[in-house]
């Protein structure tokens, strides 16, 4: 469920009209459903419940802005982050540590020393190596590090290539079949307490059998590490659960399905389990509005130029990813048409051939589910600065990231002093 519906005739995000938005900020503006972000987590909350006392990590790469973690905070989640920015950005959020997992292939002994600084819940490693690292930094400082092998199950989750992660070709986790080894190698060093298995297959699934099926390969496991004499106690399933982005298409499992399913998957485990949903709290929660700059003939149909670009909303470039445009103030009229932005490369085109609302120079357009994995990833090509970003509460809103002012671009960059004596 998102809160952005039409009441008379006009767009409005919960009980704010969105026109009253774009005229005090400006467009383009990302808009932010706080009603939709607590339902959310309500729902995935309540979808789990069944399995224990799991912990529902916020994956904070989705949304990192600092009002969407305090809204995640208070619905009562912690964290899943990737990097010690996005530790940072959680505590900042009033995000305990000790709800908190650090997941990622890529952790630096800087960031695993404020980590275990931090006191955070759970390391899950990616390779032997990362273990030993982690194992190294731990001694130094006398503490022990709680952590989980990431295993790779080798399933394909049927999603977009550039966002599948469980497959053996993957850079993500370690085989399946080398995990008896690896924590067999990892119980031997200091500083560790291997307790913890995980696995994540992909973001943006439409079927849960390939979680099944992974979820499978890691109760095996469970088993026989077990066997083996570790004590698991944590299983960390990740998260990836898709959310409805094309209104023709089918819609993708419910969180109630996907909590029966892994209730029944893991009966039996006597693990606490841990989730990891992002797309699913806070897809949603945003939209991107935009203003039509000109509509430009086109051979075969229209170009609609909007004033956001795919610096702005990376998704359609990177993955030919599909968000629902619909006019603000909507006439009733369509019309097939080419949506696309100013930035100066062909892929800055967020929809071909696309049957939408007929629009003209001024009208305002809104890109639906633009809350998750959409600002950001936004950058700053062609010179155009990021763009501002809106809180809704109610028929209260606030700005919750300001517009960067072309300014603050050119004061980042410094010109050295050579150049500067050469043009004195």
């Amino acid at each position: 469920m998102r809160h952005f519906d039409l009441r008379g005739g006009v767009m409005h995000a919960e009980d704010v009209p969105i026109p009253d938005i774009a005229a005090a900020v400006g467009t383009p503006v990302y808009i932010y459903s706080t009603a939709t972000i607590a339902r959310h987590a309500r729902v995935f909350r309540e979808a789990v419940a069944a399995t224990g006392d799991p912990l529902v990590a916020y994956a904070v790469k989705a949304n990192p802005n600092q009002a969407v973690l305090a809204a995640v905070a208070r619905a009562g989640l912690g964290a899943d982050v990737v990097s010690g920015g996005e530790l940072a950005r959680a505590r900042a959020a009033g995000i305990p540590a000790d709800r908190i997992v650090f997941s990622g292939v890529g952790k630096t002994e800087a960031e695993m020393a404020f980590a275990l600084d931090a006191g955070i819940y759970q390391f899950n490693l990616e390779s032997l190596p990362e273990a030993e690292m982690l194992s190294a930094v731990a001694a130094r400082m006398g503490v022990t590090a709680p952590a989980a092998f990431r295993v790779n199950p080798d399933v394909d989750a049927g999603t977009h290539a550039k966002i599948s992660t469980g497959k053996s070709e993957n850079k993500f986790g370690i085989p399946h079949r080398d995990a008896l080894g690896a924590y067999a190698r990892a119980a031997a060093l200091p500083g560790l307490a291997m307790h913890g298995i995980a696995v994540h297959i992909g973001s943006q699934l439409t079927d849960l059998a390939p979680l099944e099926r992974a979820f499978e390969t890691v109760g095996a496991l469970i088993a026989e590490l077990r066997r083996a004499g570790h004590d698991i106690r944590i299983a960390d399933l990740g998260g990836g659960l898709g959310v409805p982005y094309d209104p023709d298409q089918p819609l993708p499992p419910s969180p109630e399905a996907y909590g029966v399913m892994v209730a029944r998957v893991t009966r039996g485990w006597n693990v606490r389990l841990v989730f990891e949903p992002g797309r699913m709290i806070v897809g949603n929660a945003g939209a991107l509005v935009t203003r039509v700059i000109r509509v430009k003939e086109g051979v075969e149909a229209p170009f609609v130029i909007v004033d956001a670009g795919m610096n702005d909303l990376m998704r359609p470039s990177l993955y030919d990813a599909w968000h629902d445009i619909v006019a603000v103030r909507p006439s009733g009229a369509k019309v097939t048409a080419n949506v696309v932005g100013p930035v100066c490369e062909t892929g800055d085109t967020f929809a071909t051939l696309r049957r939408i609302d007929q629009v003209a120079a001024g009208d305002l357009v809104a890109f639906m589910t633009a809350g998750a994995y959409a600002a950001t990833m936004a950058g700053t090509y062609n010179s155009r600065p990021l763009t501002a970003e809106v809180m809704v509460s109610g028929d209260r809103w606030a700005v919750v990231r300001d517009r960067q002012p072309i300014e603050a671009l050119i004061a980042a960059d410094s010109v050295p002093h050579w150049l500067d004596e050469e043009n004195a």
